[in-house]
């Protein structure tokens, strides 16, 4: 394991270092038009097309209230064309992205340190939030923007016709999910129906995003912070020797058809067991609601709060931060946008769907709004809830990045061959974890 954590770092720095003689060949908009005009911010956001739609709506409707213009680039592939504009020292004024990403950019000088005070309507962002912008030296790198917490969206139409309930516990949704596996709830007479989707391969750290609410639901946790600035690798845990061994011998080891085929392979874009009609509950973020409204179909499935193992019901919290690119020398306008999109104003553009084009703002950051009221819709209420009270994140102020890749390596091979011994594979992967923070001086 350590083997293959030291030759992907330096898979990884011959990548950035090749990136080093690129060009960036991003967005729609000019080449750094907002560098040279004090009054234009250039900003950056991770977005198909489809969410990018919603932010230029978000930037359109900030120029008309400030005058300050924006150059926006919708990036698909964010952190190579990232890596490619630090490499010449001419970053973006504005960047929107993921918050397990803090760490890795403030680490590599990428980020201004952020006053809260310095921003308008700041103290409407709760304390939880506010706190996923704090860096390893207590200062803050980032405005939260948007936060979202995982849900089970599960078959309302196969429960009935099964004569079940939405499970509340762990043994529950799993005799939920061998039913919907082996009860034919979809009568068409085949056996061709799935208990759970898992998106459970190890690229891009896939197992551990999806297999983290079931570690916080089993009391366990991937690093722990000493409170003095500093991490202990904690997978070799009683709580996650628990939770990982009930996870594969009851989910991957056990009776066949409770997660879909394939599942240890499978990323998000090709879990669409779901959607699809063949499987009947799915861990995921709120974004999915728009698209499962669609297929399959508003009034076959609804949204519930997530089982609960034996330590609670916590789930995966993430979401987005605005950060704001070192040295750019636009104090005045960042503010100014930050300020904006954090308003209830730009919250609530960002919350509604225009076109059918994808919300950018899931569960609001402004204390003053809910997402419920909002969408005019109560199945967000489910999903606020869990973020604010029964929701815990990634830790951002170090660079989670391999920590998550090591994890989900880990969790993958574990799931793939049953036969294995999960307490030393997981003391194999605590000794990663060591070295992954050690990597970074962060070791306990």
């Amino acid at each position: 394991m350590g083997d293959r954590r030291r030759r992907r770092r330096l898979a990884a720095a011959a990548t950035v270092a090749g990136l080093m003689f690129a060009t960036a060949a991003c967005g729609s908009g000019s080449d750094s038009a907002g560098s040279s005009d004090p009054n234009t911010l250039e900003v950056w956001t991770r977005s198909n097309p489809d969410s990018a739609a919603t932010y230029d709506r978000v930037f359109a409707a900030f120029t008309r209230k400030t005058g300050i213009k924006i150059d926006y680039q919708p990036v698909i592939n964010f952190d190579q064309q990232l890596q490619s504009r630090a490499s010449t020292k001419d970053l973006p004024d504005v960047m929107i992205n993921d918050t397990a990403l803090m760490g890795s950019y403030q680490s590599q000088g990428l980020l201004k340190p952020i006053d809260p005070a310095s921003i308008a309507g700041g103290d409407r962002i709760t304390d939880k939030s506010w706190s996923s912008t704090v860096g390893i030296d207590g200062k803050h790198y980032g405005i939260p923007y948007s936060r979202q917490a995982q849900a089970l969206m599960i078959r309302t139409d196969w429960l009935r016709k099964l004569g079940l309930k939405a499970p509340t516990t762990w043994q529950e949704m799993l005799s939920v999910a061998q039913a919907f596996a082996t009860e034919d709830p979809d009568g068409d007479g085949k056996a061709d129906t799935y208990g759970i989707v898992a998106p459970a391969s190890a690229q891009n750290g896939y197992a551990a995003w999806w297999g983290a609410s079931f570690l916080w639901q089993g009391g366990a946790r991937i690093i722990a912070p000493d409170g003095k600035g500093t991490y202990a690798p904690a997978m070799d845990s009683a709580a996650a020797i628990n939770a990982v061994t009930w996870m594969k011998d009851n989910l991957f080891c056990g009776k066949k058809g409770v997660v879909q085929p394939g599942a240890i392979t499978a990323v998000t874009a090709t879990a669409t067991n779901f959607q699809d009609g063949n499987a009947g509950m799915y861990m995921t973020g709120p974004y999915n609601i728009t698209t499962f409204d669609a297929t399959p179909g508003k009034n076959k499935y609804e949204v519930v709060p997530a089982p609960a193992g034996p330590a609670g019901g916590d789930v995966l919290a993430d979401g987005e931060n605005v950060y704001l690119g070192a040295k750019t020398g636009k104090d005045r306008q960042e503010l100014a946008l930050a300020s904006f999109l954090v308003s209830a104003e730009g919250q609530k553009i960002a919350m509604t769907s225009v076109d059918g084009h994808q919300p950018v703002v899931r569960i609001p950051v402004n204390s003053t709004l809910d997402a419920a009221k909002v969408r005019n819709d109560a199945r967000w209420s489910v999903v606020q809830k869990a973020y604010e009270d029964a929701s815990e994140q990634f830790p951002n102020a170090p660079d989670f990045a391999p920590i998550k890749q090591d994890t989900a390596d880990a969790l993958n091979a574990i799931f793939t061959y049953c036969g294995g011994d999960v307490r030393s594979q997981l003391k194999e992967l605590n000794d990663t974890l060591a070295g992954d923070l050690k990597d970074q001086d962060l070791l306990k």
